[in-house]
């Protein structure tokens, strides 16, 4: 047996060829192809050269598109490995050489994906015609081996590797390990250890992570079984492991060096030969099941009698005490805010990450099982422009959400605030108007899903550390069938103000009624001011939307552009944000854009905007009422006030 933990030069060989830059770009040969240099070659190269920046500001993680009609929509993913030493820097080169490999290796495919093969960073680049975030894809996939063959004890080998891959697997899919990256040790003798590394792209949910690692390492044993190290590369999912420690993934893991009585335990923390005993018969039986890809079904058809969808719920509930634990007991200290659906709390989970914890009122009214099914569903929404819900906690009366921290409050915490407002510059209001934008496209249009949100207000805008906007609040919101364009409901839930007049007076809602409140959203950025306390600068009451109106019929729009923002606009890029807006909130639904069509007409100065005509608008006071909310309060400035979503597929 080789006692020597060494790299011999067939490692080195093996390295070169296997995660070399040649063979880590996988172009997909199905998929279709485009001339060079054709419309989708310009938008593939543009969208891969906003990843670098994007992906290193972004905790590694950045997707995106690039507007345009079928077929030269592109989408586009960049992520990094969180492994110990890479900076954002590092990051950012990273995605940036691998952009550009891509290209050169992928002249005239229409998809294509690649791991790349730094000594010291791994990053993800991969892009396509279609949107593939939240989908699990195997397949192109691509394996390899290292030549050498493990000497030794066989069996032993056997089930000291297999516990170390399901540890793996369970660690990266973790939902409350939001980086789906793992890397562990396990020791075989005294002298030698196995060292394993996977990763899963951040937007799939965690039974998809799971799957995908699992098919890996099956689809690695049944190939290259006894050999002394291996990698298995996936569209949605990374595995390798060796004899040794590579790309310093393991350099702040320890592992005590077991006894040597024969049986090779594993030691770590208080685990003991006993479990170690019972453990592994079950993770033998479990990885030698072959793995069926799971049937995609709708979100519709999740039933949490089936056990692959209660799978998907148990790994996203938190037990309570670890909930009560992270908020001390949800002391007044950490109590954030407080909303119709219940307080938040500010938290922090054992590993360090800072969370909002949502406690909801007890009486909600909501059902243990509906409460369960529709956290799966949020969980499932994955986009830098939408809060992140990282899981759920029931426990008797007890209905708690667990979501991202979200650092910079709301949107109206800046607008009605004179002093926060002076933060709110030309760049970085346009920066939220954009990334609103982005966040409402793929709710309607880039997720699996259609979603109408239906309370879109300043106050479900927060912002995080960098400004960036994520759209909250998913409480209102309506899931739309596949051919469904529109819905009515005589129960009308929203905020006055946000809504368009089809909703508020005959309860008609679609995509349309979000592209209205959107309208209302971004003249709010444009004039610094509130919806809900807006007064004309002679004092009078009135309503935001009819002045701008007023303001764009007299020729002088600027005058609506906050003063606060001084000098520091582009006087026709003010004038082309009002004239979006005031597209978006024009009264018959018809007229207003689609997403794709406003943030088309936000990113182009060279389409030309149809003319306005006057927008539906109405005044409150006329109509004797007040803000409608359910669990939603007007104008509160909310910290991560994101509530349950009502998501009824029949749209009542």
């Amino acid at each position: 047996m080789d006692h020597q933990i060494d790299k011999p030069m067939s490692v080195f060989l093996f390295l070169s060829i296997i995660f070399g830059i040649a063979s880590a770009q996988i172009c997909s040969e199905t998929a279709g192809s485009f001339r060079p240099n054709a419309t989708y070659d310009t938008n593939r190269r543009l969208v891969l050269s906003s990843l670098p920046s994007s992906a290193s500001a972004q905790a590694f993680f950045y997707n995106d598109s690039v507007s345009g009609q079928d077929p030269n929509r592109v989408y586009a993913m960049g992520m990094c490995m969180p492994l110990p030493a890479t900076k954002p820097d590092d990051c950012s080169e990273c995605i940036k050489t691998t952009s550009e490999e891509v290209i050169q290796s992928c002249p005239n495919q229409t998809e294509a994906y690649s791991w790349s093969a730094g000594d010291t960073t791994r990053c993800l680049v991969r892009y396509a015609n279609r949107s593939f975030v939240g989908t699990m894809d195997l397949e192109p996939s691509q394996k390899g081996i290292n030549d050498g063959n493990v000497t030794g004890n066989m069996t032993d080998f056997d089930r000291i590797w297999e516990e170390l891959m399901l540890r793996v697997i369970a660690s990266a899919s973790a939902e409350t390990f939001r980086r789906k990256f793992a890397a562990d040790i396990a020791d075989w003798t005294n002298l030698q250890r196995i060292y394993a590394l996977m990763q899963c792209t951040l937007d799939l949910a965690p039974g998809d992570c799971s799957d995908c690692l699992r098919e890996s390492v099956r689809s690695y044993q049944g190939c290259c079984h006894g050999k002394r190290g291996g990698v298995v590369r996936r569209p949605s999912c990374f595995f390798r492991w060796d004899m040794y420690p590579f790309l310093g993934a393991f350099d702040n893991i320890t592992r005590s060096t077991p006894q040597d009585n024969g049986a090779n335990t594993i030691k770590k923390g208080n685990s003991s030969g006993t479990i170690v005993a019972i453990v592994v018969p079950i993770v033998v039986v479990v990885l030698v099941l072959v793995v069926v890809r799971r049937r995609r079904k709708s979100y519709r058809d999740i039933d949490l009698e089936n056990d692959d969808d209660m799978s998907s719920t148990n790994s996203l509930q938190f037990d309570f005490k670890t909930i009560e634990a992270a908020t001390n007991r949800f002391s007044k200290s950490n109590r954030l805010g407080h909303g119709g659906f219940g307080e938040v709390f500010k938290g922090t989970l054992m590993n360090g990450t800072e969370v909002a914890e949502k406690r909801l009122s007890k009486t909600s009214g909501q059902g243990d099982k509906e409460f369960k099914t529709e956290a799966v569903l949020v969980a499932k929404l994955q986009h830098r422009n939408l809060v992140r819900l990282l899981g759920f906690c029931v426990k008797g009366e007890e209905k708690l959400l667990v979501y991202e921290f979200v650092p910079n409050k709301s949107l109206d915490y800046f607008l009605s605030d004179p002093a926060k407002k002076g933060q709110l510059d030309w760049i970085t209001g346009y920066k939220i108007i954009a990334g609103i934008a982005r966040g409402i496209l793929y709710l309607h249009q880039d997720s699996r899903l259609t979603i109408i949100h239906r309370d879109l207000k300043a106050s479900n805008i927060l912002l995080d550390a960098d400004m960036n906007p994520k759209i909250a609040d998913f409480g209102m919101a309506k899931i739309f069938g596949a051919d469904q364009t529109r819905a009515d409901t005589s129960r009308i839930v929203g905020t006055y103000g946000y809504m368009s007049p089809e909703y508020a007076m005959h309860g008609q809602f679609s995509m349309k009624s979000d592209v209205y409140s959107f309208g209302i959203i971004l003249l709010e950025i444009v004039s610094g001011q509130m919806n809900s306390s807006f007064n004309n600068l002679d004092g009078t009451a009135g309503s935001l939307v009819s002045h701008a109106w007023r303001l764009w019929k007299n020729g002088s729009p600027l005058e609506l552009v906050d003063t606060t923002i001084g000098e520091s606009y582009q006087s026709s890029e003010a004038t082309r944000c009002i004239h979006i807006g005031l597209l978006c909130v024009q009264e018959d639904p018809a007229d207003r854009p689609a997403m794709s069509t406003a943030i088309l007409m936000l990113t182009s100065d060279t389409i030309t905007l149809p003319i306005p005509r006057q927008p539906g608008f109405f005044l409150q006071r006329r109509l004797g009422l007040d803000t409608v909310s359910q669990g939603v309060e007007s104008g509160t400035q909310s910290v991560n006030e994101a509530s349950i979503t009502d998501l009824d597929p029949l749209g009542r």
